[in-house]
């Protein structure tokens, strides 16, 4: 009998897929896990803060200014899902140095720079994102970028 169980990298992706369906972004749902040790410290997806309107009642400002994907991230009412996952961890005095970040899509310029001083080493990302001077800060700051797939776990 062969063992079904998903490798870790798939199971946290998977579940970076469920969180991101909590997303209220109009544009694009992103979730984001942050994971140590095995164990899954916070998590986070993309939406307007706490206790805001969301995008999905107001309309989406940034198709409404006509801003490209990967421009001008300071236009928007959401945070991203890295945002909201190290914000939780940091509400709750969760310690996130040393761990790993899971995400359905690889981070944006502002992500990458939270993700470096909060002292993450790895992201494990699905899809790509419009963001050069994301990958270069990431890389400059020695994070290990792995993207995945989520059917099966292997590296793409």
């Amino acid at each position: 009998m062969k063992n079904s169980r998903p490798e870790w990298d798939s199971y946290f992706m998977e579940i970076a897929h469920i969180v991101s369906k909590r997303s209220t972004c109009i544009r694009r749902s992103v979730g984001a896990l942050i994971v140590k040790g095995k164990r899954i410290l916070s998590t986070g997806y993309n939406g307007a803060p706490t206790g805001l309107t969301h995008c999905l009642d107001t309309g989406c400002l940034r198709s409404k200014m006509n801003i490209a994907s990967g421009e001008r991230h300071e236009l928007c009412r959401g945070l991203h899902a890295e945002q909201n996952a190290i914000i939780q961890a940091a509400y709750h005095g969760v310690s996130i140095e040393g761990a790993d970040i899971y995400t359905t899509h690889m981070p944006c310029s502002i992500c990458a720079k939270m993700i470096v001083n909060a002292g993450i080493k790895k992201i494990f990302y699905g899809d790509g994102y419009p963001d050069e001077l994301a990958e270069q800060m990431l890389r400059e700051g020695n994070i290990e970028l792995i993207q995945i797939g989520v059917k099966d776990g292997r590296n793409t």
